[in-house]
């Protein structure tokens, strides 16, 4: 009986060990199917990440557009984690990063170019494929023409580099405040934060409205909604101002360095119309163009669609093994 009485006290402190290490344990290695969720360090603020598959595969670095963030990535992550390495940030003001309030940090698309540079250099990407989608499109042509030789290939969604993307009405209130810097300009694109812009956003040129799930939008409007973001979303629409004029310095480089690109573009988008897909066309000889009838963001009708097409893509264009 002493001797039963001492195994159990024994197997009852083993257990209480093991319970009490677990916060100071190393999390056991995750299959590269499995999504990691991280934060990462830099110049002060938190910046979330997801992160799956080998770092030794190739890597697709992910840039989200507004006003959503790594989230839209959630379902092609896994999709093509078993032969890429894929990581998409979360920038400063959006998803689960920091979000200094504009008073605190200067909310422009150099500043946030300049923290995902910072964030690559961190993670140690030497080379990698960039996926662009609306405001991921001029901070990662910055990085682009910053670092063109660590470039493998582009994959743009609805992100735009010419002037024809741009022509059309939504743009135009937009266009205003550009020219005039004034509050009343200012204040008349807050309709764009509303949970009614939103919605729109995910749901206006989709197929079918029922396979977009609310999660989306309700994941998105809690953010803007929080004290100060406005202001921050309202900066950086005045900043999206210093893009056009990079375009040519950007079309430049897709000129000089021919990136293998693939487009994968919601043609039914109000926001980056399929004009804007078109003139890649003059610039690039390794192009693969692909309209797809959907909505701005295409992720969430045409996911499975757009994965099959990116592994088809990187296979033929990247160094991933056979």
């Amino acid at each position: 009986m002493d001797t039963i009485k001492a195994n159990a006290l024994a197997m009852t402190a083993l257990a209480l060990a093991a319970v009490l290490s677990v916060g100071a344990a190393t999390p056991p290695p995750l299959a590269d199917t499995v999504v990691a969720h991280r934060m990462m360090e830099i110049d002060g603020l938190e910046i979330f990440y997801r992160e799956a598959g080998s770092p030794q595969a190739p890597t697709v670095l992910l840039l989200h557009g507004f006003p959503t963030s790594s989230h839209m990535f959630r379902d092609l992550v896994p999709e093509l984690a078993d032969r890429y390495h894929l990581i998409a940030p979360d920038y400063p003001g959006y998803g689960n990063s920091s979000a200094p309030s504009a008073d605190e940090f200067d909310y422009t698309f150099d500043n946030l170019a300049d923290v995902v540079a910072k964030f690559v250099d961190k993670a140690g990407l030497d080379t990698y494929s960039i996926y662009l989608m609306d405001y991921g499109a001029p901070i990662g042509f910055r990085l682009a023409a910053r670092y063109p030789e660590r470039v493998e290939t582009l994959i743009v969604q609805n992100g735009n580099a010419y002037d024809e993307g741009i022509d059309n009405d939504f743009w135009m209130p937009i266009k205003q405040y550009w020219a005039s810097g004034e509050q009343a300009d200012r204040d008349a694109l807050r309709g764009l934060l509303t949970i009614d812009a939103t919605k729109w956003q995910y749901t206006h040129g989709v197929r079918n409205v029922e396979v977009i799930s609310p999660d989306t939008w309700d994941h998105v409007q809690s953010r803007l909604d929080r004290p100060g973001n406005q202001e921050i979303q309202l900066d950086l629409f005045y900043s999206y101002g210093s893009n056009p004029p990079l375009y040519p310095q950007w079309q430049q480089y897709l000129r000089t360095h021919q990136p293998p690109t693939l487009i994968v573009w919601g043609k039914n988008d109000k926001i980056f119309p399929e004009d804007g897909a078109h003139p890649y066309r003059r610039d690039l000889a390794n192009l693969e163009l692909h309209l797809l009838d959907t909505g701005h963001f295409a992720l969430e009708e045409d996911g499975g669609v757009i994965a099959e097409l990116m592994r088809d893509f990187l296979d033929r264009n990247t160094g991933s093994h056979n």
